[in-house]
C-alpha cells in the first residue's frame, strides 16, 4: 500500500474581528475556548511517571489496545506518542531499553542533510529534495518541543580550492532557502584569518577560507527516553525488556483471511509470557524490522540493507566550544562531521555494509579511518593519537528497499510505510530528525487500514518531557537553591529539563563547604549520584541503561564510566534489592558492554604483550634509569609496595586498590607487577600515540622528576653560606 502524504493548513483569526462581533464578554468566553481547544492534550498529561511494574499490569490487564507499538527506538516511541495523543489506547514494548539501538549511535545531529541536498541538485532528484525539505521542518520543530536537549550548532566547511568557495557556497545558500522561514540562521563566509581565529587548531596551509552554515545538535539518547516518557505521561502502557515472542493471529469472519491481533510477549528479566491483544501491530524496530515481518510471514522478503556507522569521541581540545566542521569529500567520497559533544568532540561517521546485531562493535580499521580524515584537516602542530579516543561506538543504519516498489534492489532514501495482507504496519527507513513525520505518516496509515477512531496528529509543537519550566538560566537556581556546583546544574537543566528539581531534591549531602549537595560518580563528569535513583524512575533496569542512556559517560569516556560503575552497581542494587549475585552479574555485563561495544576493546588492544618496541637506544636507557628508581632491588620488574614506597618518599599518597588498578593497565601477562619489558612495551605505545594519558607513565615520570630535584646538592653560595 503507498501512502501519500497530505499538506495540512491552518487557519488564522483576528482578534480585531472578534471583538466588534462578541463584545467584550464573549469575547472571553472565546478565548478560553480556544485555549482549551489547544491544550486538550495537555490536560490529559500525568504529572505522575507509573512504575515499570505498572506498565507490565497494564499490558497484561487490559482487554484489547487499539495500537501496539513494536520498538522503543525514536521511531517507535514517536508512534507510541503520536497515537496516544490522538486518543487512541496505545501500548509499546522493547526488547531491550529504550534507544537502546540506532537511535543512541547517531551523530547527535539534527539536520536536513546537505549531503542529500547536494545529490538531489546534482541528480536533479525530486525525492531527495523533498526528503530534505522535511527535514528541515522536523529540525525546526525539534529543537522548539525539547529546547533542554537541543541547541544551534555553527558548522564551518574549510574551503582549500578557490573554485570551491562558489560551488559550496552555493550550495549552502540553497539549504538555507529550503529551510525558508524555519532557517536558523544565516550562512555566511569567512576569511582565512577569521576562520583560523573560530577553529584555530585548522590545517591553515593553502586554506582560502571558510563557509559557516548552522544545525542542530542533541542528545539522542535522552531525546528517545523524552519521547517515551511523553508518551507514558499522555497514558501509553510502556514496557523494556519486553520481547515479542510471536505475532497473534485471529481469521477475519467478513474477509476470510489471518489478520495479526497482537503480540505474546516476554518479560526478560523475569521470564514471564503474556498476551498483548491489538487491533493493530506497528512494526517500528529499525535494523530488526526482517525479524519480525517473517513472524507474520516467513515467505516476506528481507528489505533492510544494515549500513555501520562507526563514531570515536576525543578530547574536547581536538575542536573548539561551539563550533563544528565538516569535511564534505573525504579520500573515499564519504562525509565526515567533527563536533564537540558534551564538552568532548565527536567524530565520524564510516559507511560500511555490516551483519544485522544487536550489539555492533567498532572496528580499528574504522577508528583509524577517521582519524586519518581528522588529522587531513587539522594543523600539524595538534598531533591526533589513537590513544587519544576515548570512546568509540558502531551503529546500524536501517536503510531499506521499498516493498511497494516492482524495483525491489533500490534503496529508498526516505522512510516507507508497508502495511501486509495480515494488516501488520511496518515503517523502516528514515532518519533521526523525521521521526515525528515518520510516526505520523505510519498512524495516518494504520488509522485507514483499522479503521481507527482517531483525528489527525497533535504533535507538532507538543512539547516533550522536561520541557515546561525549563529556561536557560534555570540552572542558576539549582546551584541557589540546592547547593550544586555550576557545572553539575547546567548538566541537570541541559538533560532534564524542568525535571531537574526532582534529580536534585534527592541529592545526597557532600560534608563539604562546596557544593552542599551532589556527589559526582566520576571527578571529571558532572554526573552525580542522584542521576542513578532517577534513571529507575525514568525504567532504567541495568547499569548499562544508566552508562550508556540515562547518563552517557559510556559514549564519552570508557574509563571513567568503568570506574563508576561499582557506585552505580551498588545504588541500584539498594534501589531495586538485588542480591550480591545480580550485583557481580551487573557489573559483568557493564564491562562486557565498554570493551566491546564502546570501543574498550580496541583501545586496550594498542598495548598488549606482543606489541612492538619501537625505542631509540637512548630513549631504553632514559627508561631503564626511571625503571631502577623504583625498582631499588633489581629484580627486573615492580609492584604496587615499590610504588607507594617512592611515592611516600616524596611526600605523595594513593590508596592500594588504585595503586593496583593503575599497575593492572599495564600487567600485560596479569602476573601481579610490571617487568621492565612491559614498561618499554607502554613507553613505545605513548611515543607512537596508541597510548595517551596513562597513569603509570605520568606518575612516574612525575616521580623521577621530584626525586632529581631533591638529590640536587644545595650551593653554598646561593643558601647564602654557613654561620
Amino acid at each position: 500500500m503507498a501512502i501519500r502524504k497530505a499538506v495540512k493548513g491552518t487557519a488564522a483569526v483576528a482578534s480585531g474581528g472578534l471583538v466588534a462581533f462578541y463584545g467584550l464578554t464573549q469575547l472571553t468566553e472565546y478565548r478560553k475556548r480556544q485555549v482549551m481547544k489547544l491544550e486538550d492534550c495537555m490536560s490529559a498529561r500525568s504529572n505522575t511517571l507509573p512504575s515499570r511494574q505498572a506498565q507490565l499490569t497494564a499490558l497484561r490487564a487490559t482487554q484489547e489496545f487499539d495500537v501496539l507499538v513494536v520498538g522503543g527506538g525514536a521511531t517507535g516511541s514517536g508512534c507510541a506518542l503520536d497515537a496516544v495523543t490522538r486518543d487512541l489506547k496505545t501500548a509499546l514494548v522493547e526488547r531491550d531499553d529504550f534507544s537502546s539501538g540506532t537511535s543512541s549511535r547517531s551523530t547527535k545531529l539534527i539536520h536536513g542533510g546537505v549531503r542529500y541536498l547536494q545529490k538531489a541538485i546534482v541528480k536533479l532528484d525530486y525525492e531527495q529534495y523533498m526528503m530534505v525539505k522535511e527535514a528541515l521542518h522536523e529540525r525546526s520543530n525539534l529543537l522548539n518541543i525539547a529546547p533542554h536537549l537541543t541547541a544551534l550548532l555553527p558548522i564551518m566547511l574549510p574551503i582549500y580550492k578557490w573554485w570551491q568557495l562558489p560551488y559550496y557556497w552555493a550550495g549552502i545558500k540553497i539549504y538555507d532557502l529550503v529551510a525558508g522561514a524555519q532557517c536558523l540562521k544565516s550562512s555566511y563566509i569567512l576569511t582565512k584569518t577569521k576562520a583560523l581565529e573560530l577553529f584555530p587548531m585548522l590545517k591553515r596551509d593553502k586554506l582560502v577560507g571558510a563557509i559557516v552554515y548552522y544545525d542542530g545538535q542533541h542528545n539522542d539518547a535522552r531525546m528517545n527516553l523524552a519521547i517515551a516518557l511523553t508518551a507514558a505521561r499522555y497514558g501509553a502502557a510502556i514496557a523494556n525488556y519486553t520481547e515479542v515472542v510471536h505475532l497473534l493471529k485471529r481469521v477475519d469472519p467478513q474477509m476470510g483471511k489471518e489478520r495479526v491481533c497482537g503480540a505474546r510477549c516476554r518479560d526478560v528479566i523475569t521470564g514471564q509470557e503474556f498476551d498483548v491483544r491489538a487491533k493493530c501491530v506497528i512494526n517500528a524496530t529499525g535494523p530488526f524490522t526482517d525479524a519480525l515481518r517473517k513472524m507474520d510471514d516467513q515467505k516476506n522478503p528481507n528489505i533492510c540493507q544494515p549500513s555501520a556507522g562507526v563514531h570515536i569521541v576525543i578530547p574536547g581540545y581536538y575542536s573548539p566550544d561551539n563550533m563544528g566542521l565538516l569535511d564534505p569529500a573525504t579520500s573515499d567520497g564519504r562525509v565526515i562531521f567533527f563536533l564537540p559533544w558534551e564538552k568532548m568532540t565527536i567524530a565520524g561517521t564510516t559507511d560500511t555494509p555490516t551483519e544485522i546485531t544487536p550489539h555492533p562493535i567498532p572496528m580499528e580499521e574504522d577508528i583509524n579511518f577517521i582519524l586519518t580524515e581528522v588529522r587531513n584537516y587539522l594543523s600539524p602542530d595538534v598531533e591526533v593519537r589513537r590513544g587519544d579516543v576515548l570512546a568509540a561506538w558502531s551503529g546500524i543504519r536501517p536503510l531499506v528497499t521499498n516493498p511497494n516498489s516492482k524495483d525491489t534492489q533500490s534503496i529508498c532514501r526516505n522512510h516507507i510505510v508497508h502495511i501486509s495482507d495480515s494488516g501488520l504496519v511496518t515503517i523502516a527507513g528514515g532518519k533521526w530528525t523525521t521521526y515525528r513525520s515518520m510516526a505520523e505518516d505510519t498512524l495516518d496509515a494504520a488509522v485507514k487500514a483499522h479503521n481507527l477512531s482517531a483525528g489527525p496528529s497533535k504533535t507538532v509543537g507538543l512539547m516533550l518531557e522536561g520541557a515546561k519550566d525549563w529556561t536557560p538560566t534555570m540552572y542558576i537556581r539549582l546551584v541557589q537553591d540546592y547547593g550544586l556546583e555550576v557545572e553539575v546544574a547546567q548538566h541537570l537543566a541541559s538533560s532534564y529539563g524542568g525535571r531537574a528539581y526532582e534529580v536534585a531534591k534527592m541529592a545526597h549531602v557532600t560534608g563539604k563547604r562546596w557544593p552542599i549537595v551532589g556527589k559526582r560518580l566520576v571527578s571529571e563528569f558532572p554526573y552525580i549520584e542522584s542521576e542513578v535513583q532517577y534513571a529507575i524512575k525514568e525504567y532504567a533496569c541495568t547499569a548499562i541503561d544508566v552508562i550508556a542512556r540515562r547518563t552517557r559517560l559510556g559514549f564519552l569516556n570508557v574509563q571513567a564510566a568503568e570506574e563508576a560503575l561499582p557506585r552505580i552497581v551498588d545504588i541500584m542494587g539498594k534501589q531495586l534489592t538485588w542480591s550480591e549475585q545480580r550485583k557481580r552479574e551487573e557489573l559483568s555485563a557493564a564491562k562486557q558492554f565498554l570493551y566491546y561495544e564502546m570501543g574498550y576493546k580496541a583501545r586496550s588492544e594498542q598495548l598488549t604483550d606482543t606489541s612492538e618496541i619501537t625505542l631509540t637506544p637512548a630513549e631504553v636507557g632514559r627508561y631503564m634509569k626511571r625503571f631502577h628508581k623504583f625498582d631499588k632491588e633489581n629484580k627486573g620488574f615492580i609492584t604496587t609496595v615499590d610504588v607507594q614506597r617512592v611515592l611516600e618518599s616524596i611526600n605523595v599518597y594513593i590508596d592500594a586498590d588504585t595503586l593496583h588498578e593503575i599497575l593492572n593497565e599495564v600487567d600485560l601477562n596479569k602476573n601481579g607487577q610490571v617487568e621492565f619489558n612491559e614498561f618499554l612495551q607502554l613507553m613505545s605505545a605513548v611515543k607512537k600515540g596508541q597510548v595517551s594519558a596513562n597513569r603509570l607513565a605520568i606518575l612516574m615520570k612525575t616521580a623521577e622528576q621530584s626525586l632529581d630535584q631533591t638529590e640536587k646538592p644545595v650551593s653554598v653560595d646561593r643558601s647564602g653560606g654557613g654561620v
